[in-house]
């Protein structure tokens, strides 16, 4: 009798071990569950603005691409004036700051560059004022440049009598 008894106890054990089998079964499934849910949230909420922010960092990259102007392949390249190294103080808050820059003028004829030569001390000036009135952060991206390039255009332009500046080219631009 005793043995009955010790077989219906291995029975009800058995049955016991097959409950939590089921139950690990169970719980190891729905973790599963979850973590594809969390990693599902994450793609869905974390990675997607990530995105996002890649694409509107390369709208960006083609907006500043487009402020550089194509020069047609037909563009006669007139006369060139290099204007040697300079250093400017800049404004600045915090710390000093300055340029370090040298620049080439293109001129729109020959003639042109006899006045610019005699002039030179008078466009150096200028060039050194107008610099020197810009902040750093005026300075740091290419709309800054751009805008210092024409000013620079007009600037001494507008004291030059015989000819015009087609255009200003750094050669050298330096902000630190």
């Amino acid at each position: 009798m005793a043995e009955k008894d010790d077989k219906k106890d291995d029975a009800g054990t058995e049955s016991k071990k097959g409950g939590k089998k089921k139950l690990i079964i169970i719980i190891a499934a729905a973790l599963i569950v979850l973590l594809a849910g969390g990693g599902g949230a994450y793609y869905f909420l974390i990675h997607k603005p990530k995105q996002e922010e890649l694409r509107r960092q390369q709208e960006e990259q083609s907006k500043a691409a487009a402020l550089i102007k194509p020069v047609p392949e037909e563009a006669d390249i007139g006369p060139m004036v290099e204007i040697k190294e300079f250093v400017v103080n800049i404004i600045s808050e915090d710390t000093p700051h300055y340029v370090k820059a040298s620049l080439s003028l293109e001129l729109d004829k020959t003639e042109t560059q006899d006045e610019i030569n005699k002039r030179m001390p008078q466009i150096r000036d200028a060039i050194l004022l107008l610099i020197g009135n810009k902040t750093f952060e005026e300075l740091q991206d290419l709309q800054g440049k751009n805008q210092v390039k024409a000013e620079m255009k007009s600037k001494i332009n507008s004291f030059l009598k015989t000819g015009k500046i087609k255009n200003v080219y750094l050669t050298d631009f330096v902000v630190q």
